[in-house]
């Protein structure tokens, strides 16, 4: 399922004193099956646009086009529970979003209300607290007795529960530390292939872009600035820069290298396996000549 934003217009408390223009002229388009991150620093529109995905807000101007429903400014839209079926949204700090006194229920609670039976949608839970890396033992437990990671994975299950073709991520390892994150961005990646979803990284972790993402958008003051593949965008620090982001530290160190050396790699490197070979071929062919 494709999502496209055309022209896409949003003012908080439009018509208001209060009145805030949020993101203006923003278009692009979501394919089918990729990863995409959106970066950009805070208050750029990152946020905005991703409650446009699953019309929690709807565009002041412009439309929202989410595989066969199109949302259009102005106009009333009904039964956007289907729209919100198909894509799940993953909210920063998402262990805040449960409530219910088992985990168990907690996961079974949106499929049920999305109106699958009751056996089908425990089926479900015991499938994907495996999937999210913890034991089918705690089902019976109260959410709250979990540790926060184990919080936080729960509230993602509940989530996939509803099978979404699309998910959303708004800052989804905020708060963890360095293997807390590496743990559940590569969880997420790993659900993203097998279940053939469309995913969308909102993100400051320039890291996690260069890492996960297929396509990367760039977002400044409330505009699209850029888009393309991370390698092409992080071979560009100076215009990043100009955008108040940074490059992955490995690319930095990258830049440094042939600061110091006068040596120019053949790419830009996004993890440390690709600048080691990087940096063997450039010693090869000092040694070859």
């Amino acid at each position: 399922m494709d999502i496209q934003l055309q022209e896409v217009e949003y003012r908080y408390a439009a018509g208001t004193p209060f009145e805030r223009l949020a993101i203006e002229d923003v278009s692009f388009t979501i394919p089918e099956g990729v990863f995409l991150a959106v970066v950009g620093h805070t208050g750029s529109g990152k946020s905005t646009i991703i409650q446009h995905l699953n019309a929690l807000l709807r565009p002041t101007k412009g439309q929202v086009v989410i595989g066969d429903r199109v949302i259009s400014a102005g106009k009333k839209e009904k039964n956007l529970k289907s729209v919100r079926k198909k894509v799940g949204t993953v909210f920063q700090f998402p262990e805040h979003q449960l409530f219910e006194e088992t985990v168990e229920k907690d996961i079974c609670y949106g499929p049920i209300n999305f109106g699958i039976p009751e056996e089908e949608a425990k089926k479900r839970a015991r499938s994907l607290i495996s999937q999210v890396g913890l034991s089918e033992e705690v089902l019976q437990k109260s959410p709250f007795d979990l540790s926060g990671g184990q919080m936080r994975r729960v509230a993602i299950a509940g989530v996939l529960a509803m099978e979404p073709e699309v998910l959303v991520l708004d800052e989804p390892t905020a708060g963890l530390d360095p293997r807390g994150r590496k743990e559940i961005m590569d969880m997420f990646y790993t659900l993203h292939q097998e279940h053939g979803l469309s995913t969308i990284l909102v993100t400051h972790s320039m890291e996690d872009a260069a890492l996960y993402a297929d396509e990367m958008i760039v977002m400044h003051k409330g505009r699209v600035q850029k888009q393309g593949k991370p390698r092409d965008l992080f071979s560009q620090p100076d215009e990043l820069a100009a955008f108040g982001l940074s490059v992955p530290e490995v690319v930095r160190f990258q830049h440094r290298f042939e600061a110091l050396s006068g040596m120019k790699l053949d790419r830009t490197c996004l993890t440390i396996e690709e600048l080691a070979e990087e940096l063997a071929r450039a010693k090869k062919r000092g040694e070859d000549r």
